[in-house]
């Protein structure tokens, strides 16, 4: 089985080895995986061979994370909404998500990979549940890379779904509206287990976060790239890391602020071919 830190090729290792190095990464990197169906039609070829080569770009992107040392990584892998699409292409959906899992969970647990669900899960098919169960607490105990997937989710049903929680923890006298706050109300959202994401990629091009982590980006930097998902791949995501380290992030504080508070180390940045160098 292999192992991800194995046979890169030397301008991988060189990118990966510089990006490691550099202590503002990105923690966490949460990606709407946009544009399966739309590559598909671009060949003329049915959405679900569009989903087929998604997946590939899911591993090249996880493998690459890991190497780098990404601590989290959230895909949207199927919103609520989708449940609206065709049942031939949802349930075929259900079975890619069952045989990818079956088929790299090995690979995972391997490389230290630990499995996260985020969604209403009990409304997928039950193979699927049962899948996705067995891969959690298989990886469980892993300490790498923690590989979250959004499946059946939807932000604004997690952020009801808090609601109600909250309403019957003060019902049952657990809890004071008063004691209500932005920490304890995260506790009860389903990402609760995971840090607010750094950055925020989304392929296609679209300019929209299409009801995911609604709660959690509030202040995350966000990178849209005219890439359709199966063709989105390490080079790519070098990119966005590349994008996400000329970013000053703020935190609603002006720049003077930050530069009397902060010590901004300059850091070489080795060039993959579709990245600009810059210094921090």
């Amino acid at each position: 089985m292999m192992k991800w830190n194995e046979n890169i090729n030397i301008d991988d290792q060189k990118i990966q080895n510089e990006l490691r190095s550099i202590n503002n990464l990105p923690r966490h990197v949460a990606i709407i995986m946009d544009g399966n169906g739309r590559w598909a039609k671009l060949k003329n070829i049915p959405r679900l061979f569009g989903h087929k080569e998604g997946i590939e770009s899911v591993k090249d992107i996880v493998r690459t994370s890991s190497n780098i040392g990404i601590k989290y990584l959230t895909l949207y892998a199927f919103s609520i909404e989708n449940w609206k699409r065709p049942d031939d292409e949802v349930n075929g959906l259900m079975k890619l998500l069952d045989s990818f899992m079956k088929s790299e969970i090995e690979e995972l647990h391997r490389n230290n990979v630990k499995i996260n669900l985020i969604g209403k899960i009990s409304s997928l098919p039950k193979f699927a549940q049962d899948t996705l169960h067995m891969a959690t607490k298989k990886t469980e105990s892993n300490d790498g890379l923690v590989l979250t997937l959004a499946l059946s989710y939807g932000s604004r049903w997690d952020i009801v779904r808090a609601v109600q929680l909250i309403s019957m923890d003060v019902r049952r006298g657990k809890l004071s509206p008063e004691d209500i706050n932005e920490e304890n109300f995260s506790n009860y959202l389903s990402t609760f287990q995971i840090p607010d994401p750094d950055l925020l990629i989304r392929t296609s091009g679209e300019f929209r976060i299409s009801n995911f982590l609604l709660w959690e980006l509030a202040y995350s930097e966000i990178y849209i790239t005219e890439k359709l998902w199966p063709k989105f791949r390490k080079n790519d995501l070098y990119d966005a890391l590349y994008d996400y380290l000329k970013r000053e992030r703020r935190f609603g504080k002006t720049s003077d602020q930050l530069e009397k508070n902060s010590y901004f180390k300059k850091v070489p940045i080795l060039m993959c071919l579709n990245s600009l160098p810059f210094l921090l």
